[in-house]
């Protein structure tokens, strides 16, 4: 890491970190960005890691494959929301290559891996020549394909606390093919419920490819608490997620379908979430 980073500061902006390179390369080809330097890293030990710890949670380091993170035990028994994007994303060819760190570095407003990460509760470890710092997922993209790191910062790894007990998570997309698409929409959802199972004690709701930037709506997560799990309570939700978003007409989607489509997904995904958290799935 360290040499990585001497690198990063002696070029500045003309140097790009490749995570899996999936998106870096064909933007290079494509001239949509141009480096003098890409430092590769998949042989640095840290961002390599991936740990889970009853105490510490679920650490991903931001050149992990995602085959790797869904093929993991603890991800996919603990972590199901995680699962379901890194299964997304690309071909089973580009799941060998293609990062979470990277995905959430590329910071495209459409990324699947930045809902379920934020409402995971992910924090993003970053390294550079200023030492290290911590930013919540939901305040790491800034706008279409930008984000917080400065010249010379690396992202590490992302953190995920380790589950509380009836808790359950889902991610969900809408995209015209069956796969290798771009979402028209996505929704993660995470839920707590209470012993019975009958009751919410907190939820989170995330939404991608619906405004320049992937979209942590609070309010419509912050309105389940404490209330009955029914359809009034989570279509009550699902319509809060909808005035979150903030879609445009595009080739993939009109503003009116995008904003359809965060309501039938936040109705699904909260669902499977709080099966999940009943150890129905």
């Amino acid at each position: 890491l360290d040499e990585a980073l001497k690198l990063m500061a002696a070029h500045g902006n003309r140097a790009r970190v490749l995570a899996g390179g999936t998106d870096l390369l064909v933007q290079l080809r494509g001239g949509r960005r141009s480096a003098d330097v890409v430092v590769d890293s998949k042989f640095i030990p840290e961002l390599n890691e991936l740990s889970y710890d009853a105490q510490k949670g679920l650490t991903i380091g931001a050149a992990v494959p995602c085959c790797e993170i869904y093929e993991n035990k603890d991800v996919s028994s603990k972590y199901p929301g995680i699962t379901d994007a890194a299964s997304l994303i690309g071909s089973i060819q580009i799941q060998g290559r293609a990062t979470l760190g990277g995905n959430l570095c590329n910071s495209a407003p459409s990324a699947d891996a930045i809902p379920p990460i934020i409402v995971l509760g992910g924090v993003a470890n970053i390294s550079g020549p200023n030492g290290s710092r911590q930013v919540p997922v939901e305040d790491f993209c800034t706008g279409p394909g930008q984000n917080v790191l400065q010249p010379g910062e690396i992202l590490v790894s992302i953190n995920m606390p380790a589950p509380q007990a009836h808790s359950g998570a889902n991610y969900l997309r809408f995209i015209p093919r069956n796969e290798m698409d771009i979402a028209v929409a996505g929704v993660g959802s995470s839920v707590v419920l209470d012993a019975s199972g009958q009751n919410f004690v907190s939820g989170k709701i995330a939404l991608a490819s619906v405004a320049p930037t992937p979209v942590f709506a609070k309010d419509a997560g912050d309105s389940l608490a404490g209330k009955p799990v029914s359809d009034a309570t989570i279509d009550e939700a699902a319509q809060k997620a909808m005035a979150d978003a903030k879609p445009i007409n595009d080739m993939r989607g009109t503003i009116k379908q995008r904003v359809h489509l965060v309501g039938v997904l936040t109705r699904r995904t909260l669902n499977t979430a709080v099966n999940r958290a009943r150890g129905e799935e």
